[in-house]
């Protein structure tokens, strides 16, 4: 009696733990689901930007996953419930364990079998229930996988395709970024020969001059015309770099000056103290180049110069920050008689010292022109009565000429006529080398 009802539980516990058994295999089924569900909500959530017509069909998983959470929660339920039958079961065999050992063999053979049969088919029950259920659980994932599986290629198929188009911007970046190191390099390495260059006050002053000469020739000066460069002062040992030829005999002297040094620190210094500290140094060294150029004897009215001197500044932004550092400074420099150009002003400059001379040239020329167009006026009026006499007299001649053709050609012919008259009527013949030819006489 109690191996059949150890057979019995044994075939309640079997069909039970089959059914945990599948009931597990698609517990992992659905795990590996929801985890590759994951995965493609990670993917698309990275891609949303580019996948969004996609969010409609992922929200729709979420939903089915939501279902199928549903379902496994009903599924551990019954589980539950069917752990609960066991657990019954359990108190039926042992009261039955009870009822069987007062029974005879035969009575309880029959009721095992009774039993048996109602145990297995209960089991059957809620087996083809359970498999029916997993069955339609099944397709329902199956589906899921199919619509995730259609959403992973259409999200692999854009990856691709911004891979692809993310290639061909790298590589266009990847160019660009070459160009611009060489651009770099080469910017670099011009910013280091200039450093070079204007770390040097003589290739500095080079730089200037080469400045002023680009101005100079823009404006249409020409050298030993309108102006001179580098000659020595006859009343003193100052040479300016360029003297300008101004109208009446008067010059004007340039210097060319460029105190970037403590500009170039300033620009790099990092704390406000060393930046107010060279501002204040390049300040002070343009004062005192102002105050050079007075000490010279660049204005001087012995060589015919003008009370003013230009002092050239070759470099915008230097110019800017001096006058932007100290607005004063420029008023100081002109009450010592001194002119301060970037390259802007000094265009101008020159432009109006060089539209003066022409002036002046017109003007000094004037007067000699109106005195050659007197003269012109005087020969003129004595070419014209001179050319009158001569037509008067040439009137004459042709008046002299026609009585010549007319009244005496007309006399000269009259006693021609007669005598040719006479011999016709005579009947005397004449020499045909002795005729008398009326041209002839004419």
């Amino acid at each position: 009696m109690e191996l059949i009802a150890y057979i019995t539980i044994g075939i309640i516990i079997g069909g039970i733990c089959a059914w945990l058994i599948t009931s597990y295999r698609h517990s992992n089924q659905i795990t590996e689901i929801e985890k590759r569900a994951s995965g493609a909500e990670a993917i698309v959530i990275e891609l949303r930007q580019q996948v969004q017509q996609k969010d409609t069909e992922i929200n729709q998983i979420r939903d089915e996953l939501d279902a199928e959470s549903e379902l496994r929660a009903r599924l551990e339920e019954s589980q539950k419930h069917l752990q609960e039958e066991i657990e019954r079961f359990k108190e039926m065999e042992s009261k039955l364990s009870e009822t069987f050992k007062s029974l005879s063999f035969d009575a309880l053979s029959k009721n095992s079998e009774e039993f048996l049969k109602l145990a297995e088919k209960a089991f059957e029950s809620k087996t083809a229930e359970g498999k029916k259920e997993l069955e339609s659980k099944k397709e329902l994932i199956d589906q899921n996988i199919e619509s995730i599986g259609k959403t992973m290629s259409e999200v692999q198929r854009r990856i691709e395709e911004v891979g692809k188009v993310s290639g061909e911007k790298f590589t266009e970046v990847s160019t660009l970024i070459k160009k611009h190191e060489e651009v770099t390099s080469k910017l670099k390495d011009t910013t280091e020969r200039l450093g070079n260059a204007l770390a040097s006050s003589k290739k500095r002053g080079e730089w200037g001059e080469r400045m002023a000469e680009d101005i100079i020739r823009l404006i249409g000066m020409v050298e030993g015309v309108n102006y001179i460069k580098q000659k020595t002062l006859d009343s003193s040992a100052g040479r300016p770099d360029y003297t300008f030829f101004m109208p009446n005999n008067l010059k004007i002297n340039m210097d060319v000056k460029f105190p970037v040094d403590n500009y170039i620190h300033y620009l790099n210094a990092e704390s406000e103290h060393d930046r107010k500290r060279y501002r204040d140094e390049l300040l002070k060294n343009t004062k005192v180049m102002i105050k050079q150029l007075t000490t010279r004897d660049y204005i001087n009215p012995a060589e015919n110069t003008v009370d003013y001197v230009i002092m050239f500044i070759p470099n915008e932004q230097v110019y800017s920050f001096i006058n932007e550092a100290d607005i004063t400074i420029m008023d100081e420099a002109l009450k010592q008689k001194v002119i301060l150009c970037s390259p802007f002003s000094l265009y101008a400059v020159l432009a109006v010292i060089r539209q003066a001379i022409e002036n002046f040239n017109l003007e000094r020329t004037a007067s000699e022109i109106l005195k050659l167009l007197s003269e012109f006026s005087k020969q003129w009026n004595a070419y014209k009565d001179k050319f009158r006499i001569m037509g008067e007299r040439l009137d004459a001649a042709k008046k002299e000429y026609d009585s010549l053709i007319t009244t005496r050609s007309n006399m000269l012919e009259r006693p021609l006529k007669k005598i040719d008259e006479i011999r016709k009527q005579k009947a005397i013949d004449i020499d045909e080398n002795i005729k008398l030819d009326e041209t002839a006489l004419l």
